[in-house]
């Protein structure tokens, strides 16, 4: 094989990993015992998101996901009904072009035929040195929509002199209320107490899919979304000089995007629109205003279909295969495209002879992950070397770059960039015939991501480290395994994804598996830093001791405040 080309080898830029989380809900239509079933699978940083259980003599009894600072489990169940939140792509934040003048040193702006003035005020900001608590004041500017957070450039002559233009945002500002409903919904036990939480209208970012312990399963979305004027763009600053532009109230929770009990016998949610959520049963984007939901189908809600339709036989252990079922959809319409540009080219040409190996191994994949899959291993870096080249004109083109790579890119390109992957596996593992799970790995050395408060862990391919088999969710896996080399490795090492997974039964008992990425502890020293990381790579659910009954023979330590 001809030496690694200049090209393959050079600095990447690599794609960020997408953001969010899965959720599913099963009705008991659809499962084997009659029983509602819901997955909780939040994609975060890893080590940052405890699993624990909360309980109090005042009727709270969740267990699940909770976020350092937080005092509610963030994503969760208790005994009869349970919420999984993942990113909405509603818009909840409008920014303003404001016209300011200054007059006499005091700033005003214009609005509709009113001269209003600036709110000028100062706020001192506390932050912690080496040498111990520090402060720095700040001069904040703002009018009736919100904080001035930044200057447009001069357009005309008239703005270089006293007329520019300042950009105020519009957001959500109700923390009380956004507590509220984030600890109300741990201790709601049905679905009428549950969509009670949604009237404080303070969840401005996340989705909601639900089941309880009556057989109810039900979408909820972000339900803070402001009533707008749909004549103007608000994805752009509007013109905050005319009052049409205001946020009109918000939309009641009766307005919102929700689902209840679809016929279909099963919702999910992956960070993408809602408007395949339920297969024939789904909302319809036609039926909302456009600032509802901005985002689109992706690769995971794809493969979320794949898994759920059609399917009348769910179990708990059936819900977690689903979860982590292998397949890649990313790749349906690019790797056909790339066997196609490899088929019709000349024989004499240099990348297809170069390339029959490659090519070989790529015709037969199942388009599946596997830690033993040299085809796995191929197959991304090809990807991520041709998303890279094409991204901005698939931007451009106004399509998923997966469709443009498949329908776009000259075949001379897709081939050149099979072979650009096939180098760099070649420079940095030997061989581009290399497993998956050579490459993909887990790695937790040091307490650095719980003890310092930073989610920094420092990785070293000279240190044990575990086979990994599910990919980034970029390319559609439901297990989401965000990985990359870092300064001085070869290795691929994952950060985030999968940071907390639990299947929950709601029958007369609740019954939960779940596992956490790496351990619950942040010590080193202690046995539980890393004792679930095999169990992590692999998908092998732990049972969850909901019950005091539970633990009997499994508590190592009890604590008491105060003793």
């Amino acid at each position: 094989m001809p030496p690694p080309r200049r090209s393959s080898l050079r600095p990447r830029q690599r794609s960020p990993e997408p953001t969010g989380s899965n959720g599913i809900a099963i009705a008991p239509s659809n499962t084997v015992d009659h029983h509602a079933l819901l997955l909780i699978n939040p994609h975060t940083s890893f080590f940052f998101r405890s699993e624990l259980q909360m309980s109090s003599d005042e009727h709270l009894n969740a267990y699940g996901a909770v976020t350092w600072g937080q005092f509610f489990v963030y994503q969760g169940f208790n005994e009869r009904a349970g919420w999984m939140h993942t990113s909405s792509g509603v818009d909840a934040v409008d920014e303003y072009l404001e016209t300011v003048e200054k007059k006499g040193g005091h700033f005003t702006y214009n609005y509709g035929n009113q001269q209003r003035p600036i709110t000028v005020k100062q706020i001192t900001v506390p932050y912690k040195t080496d040498h111990g608590m520090a402060e720095k004041k700040f001069i904040i500017y703002c009018t009736h929509h919100g904080p001035i957070i930044r200057e447009e450039p001069a357009r005309d002559e008239s703005s270089r002199e006293g007329n520019a233009r300042w950009i105020s945002i519009h957001l959500m500002q109700e923390p009380i209320k956004a507590l509220t409903q984030s600890y109300l919904r741990t201790k709601a036990t049905d679905y009428k107490s549950f969509r009670q939480t949604l009237e404080l209208k303070a969840n401005s970012s996340n989705n909601t899919i639900f089941a309880d312990a009556d057989g109810d399963i039900a979408y909820f979305h972000g339900n803070f979304i402001p009533r707008r004027d749909t004549t103007f763009d608000f994805t752009k600053p509007v013109d905050g000089s005319n009052p049409a532009t205001d946020w009109k109230g918000l939309l009641t929770v009766d307005e919102l995007p929700q689902l209840f009990n679809p016929t279909s016998g099963w919702l999910y949610n992956s960070n993408n629109s809602p408007w395949s959520g339920a297969g024939a049963s789904s909302l319809r984007k036609q039926d909302y205003p456009a600032y509802v939901e901005t985002g689109t189908e992706t690769a995971r809600g794809l493969h979320a279909i794949r898994v759920l339709q059609n399917k009348k036989d769910f179990t708990l252990d059936s819900l977690i295969t689903a979860a982590y079922d292998s397949y890649l959809p990313w790749f349906d319409k690019p790797i056909p495209a790339l066997l196609k540009a490899w088929d019709e080219a000349p024989r004499t040409n240099l990348l297809r002879a170069r390339l029959t190996e490659q090519i070989a191994a790529l015709r037969t994949w199942d388009h599946r992950w596997a830690v033993d899959s040299v085809p796995t291993s191929l197959a991304i870096f090809w990807g991520e070397d041709i998303r890279r080249l094409t991204i901005a004109d698939a931007k451009k083109a106004g399509i998923p770059v997966e469709e443009y790579v498949a329908t776009q890119v000259p075949s001379d390109q897709l081939l050149q960039s099979l072979s650009n992957a096939s180098d760099r596996l070649t420079s940095d593992f030997a061989t581009w015939k290399t497993p998956w799970g050579d490459i993909n790995r887990f790695q937790r050395l040091t307490g650095d991501g719980v003890a310092t408060g930073k989610i920094v862990q420092p990785f070293n391919d000279a240190q044990p480290s575990i086979p990994v088999g599910f990919t980034s969710s970029l390319w559609g896996s439901l297990a989401s395994f965000g990985a990359r080399p870092y300064p001085g490795t070869k290795k691929w090492y994952g950060s985030v994804g999968n940071s907390f997974v639990a299947v929950v039964e709601f029958g007369d008992r609740v019954r939960a598996k779940a596992v956490t990425a790496g351990g619950e502890s942040g010590d080193p020293a202690s046995r539980h830093f890393n004792d679930q990381a095999k169990r992590y790579t692999i998908g092998d659910l732990r049972d969850v001791y909901f019950y005091p009954s539970d633990l009997k023979g499994h508590i190592e330590r009890q604590y008491n405040p105060g003793n």
